[in-house]
């Protein structure tokens, strides 16, 4: 998934510090000390001569660009190659990747987001890099995050940074109406409730998302309870939204309209319309990240920022944290590049601990490696988000599972039908069943 970058200091700066998305680069080791000048002088390093082509997702800027250019400089300097850099703008993705798929060309090494990852694999442009995830710093990487990358036994990228939601709240509320962060789901439930009662009915106190990110919110309500969208048994994915641990979640992310913390009238928004709504002060909590605070302030003309927003992780219904939609850029090598294993190489040390912590922690992302993401979790404003990746979960690792998520909103139809009493959880979720069985299963 494409995330922009988060700070790891304050929310404040956190809203200055977008789009920054992955770069990186390979290496081979340096030479042994005592190596004969004369034999590095016949031979050169190993890939001298040769030229890599790295693609770039998302729009340059300073700190991209500087972290970019150090390590491109790290890797020509170990191994003698030359990395070509192109920027690809994050709405040119699609366009440029299908066609380097169809026509057999493309970089030797991308960027990717991680829930593009069995999409793109699917079309054979990704090669695997098993080898490299297996030894060396890649297998401290804990494997829940690998779980869009691991496919069929083979892994096709390497998480490089990470992005967890958690709740951003009207911390000036809060205290005006003296609230207390809800540690339970009932909590925030009537946290909500307090807010619309002095904020005023059209306020939603807790934004229900129906609109194309709406699992982010679902998905953490439902794998709190213990649900499954779907499993793959054999060759074939299984769903599971019937399951009595999948409805317990699904009737609590309707519960949001049902029990009116926010409005029918609004049930298709998406985390960009919730953003304007709060930015207008008719919203008190959603879940999101803080890429939104940019939007926010702007949006607000500046008069919400700093002390006046802040963040709490969801609540699980009794208590602890619910768990996480798991979001990150990864990194690649394309299946048709040109310097194979100099693309290897290229992979292993952008990912690698040193350059894989320094390449989150300087873009604002959530560092992949357990020691580096516990030291986030002593920053006040980091926390919440450190907390939910922690335990961060992935949708369904199949290439068909954005034209159920988005393009046939299969969850999102679903969750109306309840809420517009035309059908009860029951029925709504054994028909989404069969239809989300069906996109998954084609082939």
């Amino acid at each position: 998934m494409r995330i922009a970058k988060i700070t790891a200091t304050t929310v404040t700066t956190a809203a200055l510090a977008l789009g920054l998305a992955a770069c990186g680069g390979g290496a081979e080791a340096p030479a042994e000390p005592g190596a004969a000048a004369s034999t590095a002088a016949a031979s050169g390093p190993k890939y001298a001569g040769k030229e890599l082509t790295f693609w770039r997702l998302g729009d340059t800027n300073p700190a991209a660009q500087k972290y970019t250019d150090e390590l491109v400089a790290a890797f020509e300097q170990q191994t003698g190659a030359k990395v070509k850099v192109e920027w690809i703008p994050w709405p040119q993705v699609n366009d440029k990747f299908t066609a380097a798929a169809a026509g057999g060309t493309g970089p030797d090494v991308t960027e990717i987001g991680n829930d593009q990852v069995p999409l793109w694999q699917s079309q054979e442009a990704l090669a695997p890099i098993t080898d490299i995830v297996a030894a060396g710093d890649q297998a401290q990487i804990p494997k829940n995050l690998m779980g869009l990358e691991t496919i069929d036994g083979e892994t096709y990228a390497v998480p490089w940074g990470g992005g967890s939601r958690a709740v951003l709240y009207r911390a000036d509320w809060f205290k005006d109406l003296k609230i207390e962060i809800p540690k339970t789901w009932d909590e925030l439930v009537a946290a909500a409730k307090k807010i619309q009662e002095e904020k005023g009915k059209d306020v939603d106190g807790f934004a229900f998302n129906g609109g194309s990110d709406a699992n982010h919110l679902l998905g953490s309500l439902a794998w709190t309870a213990g649900g499954e969208y779907a499993v793959k048994e054999g060759d074939k994915w299984v769903g599971k939204l019937t399951d009595p641990a999948f409805k317990t979640g699904f009737e609590q992310y309707t519960s949001l309209v049902t029990e009116g913390l926010s409005s029918k009238s609004r049930l298709s928004q998406n985390t960009t319309e919730i953003r304007t709504r709060f930015a207008n002060n008719k919203v008190g909590m959603y879940l999101t990240a803080s890429w939104d605070l940019a939007g926010i302030e702007e949006d607000s003309k500046g008069k919400l920022k700093g002390d006046k927003l802040a963040f709490f992780p969801l609540p699980a219904k009794d208590g602890g944290e619910a768990q996480s939609f798991l979001g990150g850029n990864d990194i690649a090598v394309w299946g048709t590049a040109k310097e194979m294993d100099a693309a290897k190489d290229f992979v292993k040390l952008a990912s690698g601990k040193e350059w894989g912590v320094k390449y989150a922690t300087d873009g604002g992302l959530l560092p992949v490696y357990p020691e580096a993401l516990a030291k986030l979790s002593e920053d006040p404003a980091q926390a919440p988000f450190a907390a939910a990746f922690a335990k961060a979960k992935a949708f369904p690792a199949d290439p068909n599972w954005t034209e159920a998520n988005e393009t046939k909103a299969v969850l999102q139809n679903a969750a109306r039908q309840v809420i517009e009493g035309k059908a009860t959880a029951d029925e709504a979720l054994g028909k989404a069943n069969t239809e989300l069985e069906n996109i998954l299963n084609q082939s």
